[in-house]
């Protein structure tokens, strides 16, 4: 009979290792992230508005237009009443910005571009400073 000396499983003492050097990273990164959520959630908010841009460029194509401002941003999702629009729609859904309110369009132009999408920052209102600062299409 052969004796193996296979080892199967961690030992206690390895399993314990591992647990605190996951403490330390965790206790030195935490910190930094923790302290970031709104900075986090500006760039969400520019991530959204690039998504929104692609969308509003296939509708254009389709459509050889932009929305109106009546319209909105809802025509990405629902016909209204547009020919060769796209019978899909061009988005399944239109997202809140990361703050949860309503992203605003301007369907005109404004700073070189054809329209404007806009989310008012972490206070909701327009204008602002800092997290506050209003996040438009034209300006990333």
């Amino acid at each position: 009979m052969k004796h193996t000396n296979h080892k199967d499983a961690f030992t206690l003492i390895e399993l314990m290792i591992v647990v605190v050097i996951i403490g330390i990273l965790a206790t030195i990164a935490m910190p930094k992230i923790m302290n970031k959520p709104d900075k986090a959630k500006q760039q969400a908010a520019k991530s959204q508005i690039t998504l929104f841009n692609t969308a509003l460029a296939n509708f254009n194509l389709d459509t050889g237009r932009y929305p109106t401002t009546t319209e909105g941003l809802s025509a990405l999702v629902v016909n209204p009443g547009i020919e060769k629009y796209d019978e899909d729609g061009y988005m399944s859904k239109i997202p809140k910005d990361p703050w949860g309110n309503d992203f605003i369009y301007i369907g005109e132009k404004i700073h070189n571009s054809p329209y404007t999408i806009e989310s008012y920052g972490k206070d909701g209102e327009d204008g602002g400073s800092s997290y506050n600062t209003d996040i438009e299409s034209w300006n990333f």
